[in-house]
């Protein structure tokens, strides 16, 4: 989980450069005496423009990865809750809250795989929203607003 944010970090700050950049190669002012290099301009652009897509579509690969991980834990707190609803019947419920020492209940430990399923669906959804508006921020006309607050958003876990 881990290596996934780090790699959705590193590809939105990459991203963000790319942005920010945009405005100042779009003036021609900036090339100097490489305006009379025929289509220099257009072509930096077309370069940092082909860029900014592969570092999308990287995100959104990254999404899907971290889409991946949301689902195992819905489907591991699924499964559990399964088991422990078809072992009810053989054990009573008094059994599923049994503390061996200091290890959990069978309980304690689906209840945590319900938290983390909504911890990491939650946190999902905000990373999907921020990847979201980052991509359509390079659509706009003055890309830079606004993306200073979302690599800590990206960033941030919830736990």
């Amino acid at each position: 989980m881990d290596d996934l944010q780090s790699r959705l970090i590193s590809h939105f700050r990459n991203a963000s450069s790319i942005i920010s950049r945009l405005q100042i190669i779009q003036n021609s002012k900036n090339y100097a005496s490489l305006n009379c290099v025929g289509g220099m301009e257009a072509a930096v652009m077309q370069k940092q423009m082909d860029s900014l897509q592969t570092i999308l579509l990287s995100m959104k690969n990254t999404m899907e990865d971290f889409r991946g991980v949301v689902l195992s834990l819905e489907k591991l707190q699924y499964d559990g809750k399964q088991l422990a609803k078809g072992s009810s019947n053989h054990k009573n419920k008094k059994q599923l809250q049994h503390r061996i020492g200091v290890k959990p209940t069978l309980t304690n430990c689906i209840d945590g795989l319900v938290l983390l399923h909504e911890i990491y669906h939650d946190e999902y959804f905000l990373k999907s929203s921020l990847v979201s508006a980052l991509s359509a921020l390079a659509l706009k006309p003055n890309p830079v607003r606004c993306k200073g607050t979302m690599p800590k958003h990206l960033g941030d876990k919830f736990w």
